[in-house]
């Protein structure tokens, strides 16, 4: 999963990063709202974490432009005002969730976790699709009760695959959520990989849609 961090604070944007990515997820951070602003318009995220006072526009300017242009990542904002009115400004410009600031980061990853999961229209952090269970919160997969070990990188594949249980994905896309930005990246590493995982968890879930991508689905075999 990719996420932006939008946060000015330097300290509190090395402790976020430093978080998400030891929870598999693939970061990209902007340090002012013209930044954020253009970094969420043309490119696409599984969420943004967003800091409401920010140098060059502010955050709830950010997130109404957004909107307008109908970008629907989740966005869970960070504000160390929190006045119940801006609460009430925040969700009514298209936020999703709203964390005060000082924060205990589990917190932040719990309900970075929670809009996540309501983004692909699921209520739990486990994930089932056939004998195959992906738990996001202790970043396992196993196979009819088995753990089965994978990289980092195999568990942000399936976890992408799974919470789009029923799409097709094409690996253009699949490069843009699983590698950094700074990483050069090939569309070929998504087939090496596949078959990597593929071979692992034994069970043919992952199909592939020749022309699209590639699609997890129960119903194999």
């Amino acid at each position: 999963m990719k996420v932006l961090l939008v946060e000015d604070d330097d300290r509190i944007a090395r402790e976020i990063e430093h978080a998400l990515r030891d929870s598999s997820y693939i970061v990209d951070r902007a340090i002012d709202g013209e930044e954020a602003w253009f970094k969420g318009d043309v490119e696409d995220y599984d969420a943004v974490i967003l800091d409401l006072g920010l140098p060059t526009m502010e955050g709830v300017t950010i997130l109404k432009r957004w909107r307008e242009n109908e970008r629907q990542f989740p966005v869970l904002i960070l504000t160390a005002r929190g006045t119940w009115a801006e609460r009430v400004t925040g969700i009514d410009a298209g936020a999703d969730d709203y964390l005060r600031k000082p924060f205990q980061m589990p917190e932040l990853l719990a309900r970075l976790r929670a809009i996540l999961r309501r983004s692909t229209g699921r209520a739990s952090s486990v994930i089932r699709v056939g004998p195959v269970t992906l738990d996001m919160l202790r970043k396992t997969v196993d196979v009819d009760g088995c753990d089965v070990g994978v990289t980092v990188q195999e568990y942000r594949l399936l976890s992408y695959l799974m919470h789009h249980e029923g799409r097709a994905i094409s690996s253009s896309e699949l490069v843009d959520h699983l590698y950094a930005n700074d990483v050069h990246r090939a569309e070929n590493a998504i087939e090496v990989l596949v078959g990597r995982l593929r071979r692992k968890l034994g069970v043919n879930i992952i199909h592939t849609k020749r022309g699209f991508g590639y699609m997890v689905d129960g119903g194999g075999s």
